[in-house]
């Protein structure tokens, strides 16, 4: 059995402050007004924790320190590739926020969450940063199609 397969790493990070959490407009979805919340891919040769750092200082300006992996997302893709999104969260940053070409970035207050277009699974994956009950959110391709993903415990 080969136990070998291909991996695409990215990652995803939830900065926040008190009441509020960064999310992004992410730029080229294809879901207009869709927020996620920003992260980007590992490059060859980087740790996981340093490509957290560099892809949150590339998309909000912020220069975060001591991002906390709680989870992650990870799917199957057609031609077998697993793609897997580390994520993690920090409260702790710096710096001057600002949107990239990936999009804009602002402040969310928390009581607004029910109130916008979060997209790609994004209201599934506060569950993983916030609480201790999920740590993957997982879809399975069968038959040529995604199945709903599922929060692991």
């Amino acid at each position: 059995m080969k136990r070998r397969q291909l991996i695409e790493l990215t990652n995803m990070c939830l900065i926040y402050s008190d009441d509020r959490i960064l999310v992004q407009e992410k730029l080229g979805t294809g879901y207009e007004g869709g927020l996620l919340f920003p992260g980007g891919h590992v490059e060859p040769g980087e740790s996981l924790r340093d490509s957290v750092i560099r892809e949150m200082k590339e998309e909000t300006g912020l220069d975060i320190s001591e991002p906390q992996p709680c989870g992650f997302k990870d799917w199957i893709q057609e031609d077998g590739t697993r793609y897997i999104v580390l994520l993690y969260k920090t409260n702790k940053f710096s710096g001057e926020l600002k949107s990239s070409e990936e999009g804009k970035v602002f402040w969310l207050d928390r009581k607004d969450i029910d109130k916008v277009n979060l997209i790609w699974n994004m209201r599934e994956l506060l569950e993983i940063f916030e609480t201790d009950h999920y740590s993957e959110f997982f879809f399975e391709y069968k038959e040529g199609t995604y199945e709903p993903g599922k929060l692991l415990g």
